[in-house]
């Protein structure tokens, strides 16, 4: 009896003093989370990277260096949303088809973002969209490779840091890809299936 009743006085007296300590924490971090006219700022992005093609599409071609260009907005607190363009150089690494020759992509992307801004700078974020993408195959693939429209699902995970009107961040998006048409799996009558996966970094500023 006597044990249980000094365990219990050790749990009241211990949340005695961590009340204070919890409240203390809740209100620093209800402080970096608050949201302000700063953070709802509008900006641009341009960003480098490398990625490729996962899959059927991937085992016939190459890794390949990307660009993009963004404009974004945070207009709520924990919502924001971008649309921009990319262009990428995909390497064709196939048999079938004569060295140095690429696949250029290009496309547009509207993407939906869900994230914080912390403290007023940081920016940890997971995104969802629509992009669109057209597919040229240099010529000296064309025989075996086609121009195709393609239609992505892109998944984004990233994080942004702002430094007053700049701001420098880090992503990965993983595409879900439809309508591929863009070359026949070797061997079959079968069109190649797969995804797109890029990793990018981006500087920019926000207004």
């Amino acid at each position: 009896m006597r044990r249980t009743s000094m365990v219990a006085g050790l749990v009241v007296a211990g949340t005695c003093v961590a009340g204070p300590a919890f409240a203390v924490d809740a209100t620093e971090v209800s402080r970096k989370l608050s949201f302000s006219e700063e953070d709802a700022m509008g900006g641009l992005d341009v960003g480098v990277g490398l990625g490729g093609f996962t899959g059927d599409l991937g085992d016939e071609t190459g890794v390949g260096a990307l660009f993009n260009i963004t404009a974004n907005a945070q207009p709520w607190k924990y919502i924001g949303v971008e649309a921009g363009y990319e262009g990428q150089s995909i390497p064709i690494d196939d048999a079938r088809v004569l060295g140095g020759n690429h696949i250029w992509r290009n496309n547009g992307t509207l993407l939906g973002k869900l994230g914080p801004v912390v403290d007023h700078k940081w920016h940890p974020f997971v995104g969802v969209g629509l992009g669109l993408s057209y597919l040229h195959a240099s010529s000296g693939s064309q025989d075996v490779y086609n121009n195709d429209w393609q239609t992505e699902m892109p998944l984004a995970a990233g994080i942004e840091y702002r430094m007053g009107h700049l701001s420098a961040g880090v992503r990965a998006t993983y595409r879900l890809v439809g309508g591929e048409e863009l070359f026949e799996v070797p061997g079959t009558n079968d069109d190649a299936k797969g995804s797109l996966f890029n990793g990018n970094l981006t500087v920019g500023g926000r207004f």
